[in-house]
């Protein structure tokens, strides 16, 4: 089972980490061979779109270099504005019929031109109210910034067999590592630029949003204020502040910006109980770097009275003890969540 043809490796392209996985399925389950992480320059990603496209492919071929990885078969995600997720009900149909009708039924929904998006699908059941439609999850992603990942892929002399959302790849990760059974669970990834948030109900999703707000709001604050680099400010907020700024004047930053955060889940969480009357949400998990910032858990549980936890990617997934530090995963653990997500991908995955 080592070394199987359809492995590949998770690469999540964020706006200030490049992260790899290389995970092994294995009889015994699934193995951990390979992880790291690398920061990209301030600005080189913003907004979803690779701005130096030269920087980021150096930085991806550095990592992989750096970690001996020679697979060169990857799952990579894109989030924000150039994708539309949609749950729809439509007449029941074929795999085979909806895939020639897609384009027709995708024009009702999607606020794109259909020449330039790409659009997938995936049939989830029967319609719970009228027996003669299913349920399709619908999904859209504009060319333009598939091409990019394309692109800054065979520039780093990767072979991209798979390109998935952010919030599919959280969702992935989660259903590896927990036992949701039937209730529903806000699954919410906090990056540097932007906020996924993903509702899911057993093993669907319910309801998808992408906020563009993160960690770095908080970097370019202490920026503002000391008014240095935003590579200073970010080690100052990480705590190798020597001192510039006190834990109050760094607790007086954040916390206007950790509310900002709970008041756009609240937002969505809202909507959804507007959407789905009779489901109730039993909890929130949280991943990605905004995931640790001091204080978010403890007001956000409180925003929303509802459990709140970190998400644990490796939970279930046996660790490489050779070449990897579990004291290091644990630490950066809600960081690698959607990269985890991804490794799990297989080459042939629709």
């Amino acid at each position: 089972m080592f070394g199987k043809k359809d492995n590949l490796i998770g690469l999540d392209i964020g706006s200030r980490t490049i992260k790899v996985a290389e995970v092994q399925h294995t009889k015994r389950g699934y193995f951990l061979k390979n992880f790291g992480m690398v920061d990209l320059p301030f600005d080189a990603i913003s907004e979803g779109s690779i701005k130096e496209p030269e920087v980021v492919s150096e930085t991806i071929k550095g990592l992989i270099r750096d970690l001996n990885i020679r697979e060169q078969n990857v799952a990579v995600s894109v989030a924000g504005f150039s994708v539309i997720i949609k749950k729809i009900s439509i007449n029941k149909m074929s795999d085979e019929e909806l895939s020639e009708s897609i384009q027709w039924e995708a024009e009702q929904y999607i606020p794109f031109d259909i020449e330039d998006v790409n659009i997938d699908f995936e049939i989830l059941g029967e319609n719970e109210q009228n027996p003669n439609m299913m349920n399709v999850m619908l999904v859209a992603a504009k060319k333009s910034i598939i091409d990019e990942y394309i692109d800054i892929l065979q520039m780093s002399n990767l072979n991209p067999c798979v390109i998935d959302l952010d919030v599919f790849a959280m969702q992935n990760i989660y259903e590896l590592n927990y036992t949701s059974e039937d209730e529903s669970v806000a699954l919410i990834d906090i990056g540097a630029n932007k906020m996924n948030i993903n509702i899911i109900k057993g093993n669907i999703s319910d309801f998808t949003r992408d906020v563009s707000i993160g960690g770095d709001q908080i970097t370019r604050e202490i920026a503002s204020r000391l008014e240095c680099t935003l590579e200073e400010a970010e080690d100052v907020k990480l705590g190798k502040n020597e001192g510039k700024l006190s834990n109050d004047e760094i607790r007086d930053i954040t916390t206007p910006i950790i509310s900002g955060w709970c008041s756009e889940i609240r937002q969505a969480i809202d909507f959804f109980y507007s959407t789905f009357t009779d489901e109730t949400i039993s909890r929130i998990v949280l991943s990605g770097g905004g995931a640790q910032t001091p204080g978010f858990l403890e007001l956000l549980a409180h925003e929303t009275s509802l459990d709140v936890e970190v998400c644990n990617p490796f939970n279930a997934i046996e660790i490489n003890q050779k070449r990897l530090d579990s004291n290091y995963l644990t630490r950066i653990g809600p960081q690698a969540t959607i990269c985890m997500g991804l490794a799990l991908r297989k080459v042939d995955d629709k």
